[in-house]
C-alpha cells in the first residue's frame, strides 16, 4: 500500500475540515456585554464562558465592557450594548417608564445584599439604625427599604440620617467615619472588608424577607428589539453564559482562577473567598441556572407601589422571559 507523505496527509485533513463547517471558519456574531460595575465574581460565569470558548461554541465574538457615563440599562436599551448586567429593582423602574428591557436570566437567585455597619456600632438589625448616619447612592428604592425594614423592627426611620455619597467607596467610608452604614452585596463587599481590616456587621436583607420581597440582583438584560429580532443570538449567549455558571457553581476554585486571569489586578484572596461564597447562589434552589419566577418579579412590583416608588406596577411577566434558557 502506498504511503502518504505527512504534507498530504495534513493537506486532505485541512480539506475535510473545511468542508465539514469548522467553527474556527464560521463567522461569529458580534455581541457587546456591558456589566453594571467593575469586573466581580457576579460576572464569573461570563468570564468563564470567554475563557473555555463557550461564546465562540455557540457562534458569538462577545466583548465585555465596563460602564462607563451610560449605565447598562441606557446602553441596552438604546443599542449601544446587546446586553448587560442590571438588577430586578432597576428593571422594574424601567419598565414602568417605558424602557424597552427585559430580564433574560437571575445570575442569583436570592439577594445577597445587606446594610453594613461599623462594628463598634453593635448593629444587629434594623432596630438599631436609629441615630446612624447612611450613605446613599441615590436610588429611589433606598429610602422606602430602610424605612420599611426599620418599621418591621419597630424603629423610626426620621432617626436615621441620610448623606448622600453617590458611588463613592462605602467601606472607605466607614473606616474613615464619615458614614456608619452603607448597603452593600456581601457576596463581594462583605469579603473586600475582611481583606481591608475593617470590622463590620451586616444586616441581611435575606432575614428580612417577611418585610420585604426577594428580589433578583442582578439580571442578565436584553432590549425587546433584541429579544424579537434577534431570537437566535439571545438563545446563543444564554446557552455559552449557562455553561459557564454551571462551571463556575461545580468548580468555584477554577472559576477564580479564570476571573483573575481576565483580571489581574482583582486581589487573589477576595476572589478565592468571594467565589467559594458566592457559588452556592448561582442556582441555589432553582432547577437551572438562570430562571426566574413570576411571583417574584410581581410581589416585588407590587411592594414598590405600596410604598409608593412607583404609582402604578408593571406586568411581570413582560419584564422577564426563561424562554432563552437551555
Amino acid at each position: 500500500m502506498k504511503r502518504l507523505s505527512l504534507v498530504t496527509v495534513l493537506l486532505l485533513m485541512a480539506l475535510i475540515t473545511t468542508s465539514c463547517g469548522s467553527p474556527v471558519d464560521e463567522e461569529l456574531t458580534p455581541v457587546m456585554f456591558i456589566l453594571d460595575w467593575v469586573p466581580n465574581t457576579n460576572h464569573t460565569g461570563i468570564f468563564v464562558a470567554e475563557a473555555e470558548g463557550y461564546f465562540e461554541e455557540a457562534g458569538l465574538d462577545v466583548e465585555i465592557i465596563q460602564p462607563g457615563e451610560v449605565r447598562a440599562e441606557a446602553a441596552v436599551a438604546g443599542d449601544a450594548a446587546d446586553f448587560g448586567i442590571s438588577f430586578q429593582e432597576q428593571v422594574t423602574l424601567a419598565r414602568a417608564d417605558d424602557v424597552p428591557i427585559v430580564s433574560i436570566a437571575a445570575v442569583l437567585q436570592h439577594n445577597t445584599s445587606g446594610f453594613a455597619s461599623a462594628a463598634h456600632l453593635n448593629v444587629t438589625s434594623p432596630a438599631d439604625f436609629e441615630g446612624l448616619r447612611y450613605g446613599a447612592w441615590g436610588s429611589p428604592f433606598e429610602y422606602p427599604t430602610l424605612e420599611v425594614l426599620m418599621s418591621c423592627a419597630g424603629a423610626d426611620f426620621s432617626q436615621l440620617e441620610i448623606v448622600n455619597t453617590g458611588w463613592s467607596d462605602p467601606l472607605a467610608l466607614i473606616a474613615e467615619g464619615q458614614i456608619d452604614m452603607a448597603w452593600i452585596f456581601y457576596g463581594w463587599q462583605g469579603f473586600q472588608a475582611q481583606q481591608q481590616g475593617v470590622a463590620l456587621n451586616v444586616v441581611m436583607m435575606e432575614d428580612y424577607f417577611d418585610c420585604i420581597p426577594d428580589y433578583y440582583t442582578p439580571v442578565v438584560i436584553a432590549s425587546e428589539d433584541t429579544i424579537a429580532n434577534r431570537p437566535e443570538v439571545v438563545r446563543a449567549l444564554m446557552k455559552a453564559l449557562s455553561r459557564g455558571y454551571d462551571f463556575a457553581t461545580e468548580n468555584p476554585g477554577k472559576a477564580a482562577d479564570i476571573l483573575l486571569a481576565a483580571v489581574p489586578e482583582l486581589d487573589a484572596e477576595l476572589v478565592k473567598a468571594s467565589q467559594d461564597w458566592l457559588s452556592e447562589y448561582y442556582k441555589a434552589d432553582a432547577p437551572r441556572w438562570g430562571e426566574q419566577k413570576e411571583s417574584v418579579w410581581q410581589e416585588y412590583a407590587d411592594w414598590m407601589v405600596e410604598y409608593g416608588i412607583l404609582s402604578a406596577s408593571i406586568s411581570a411577566s413582560d419584564a422577564f422571559t426563561n424562554e432563552f434558557l437551555p
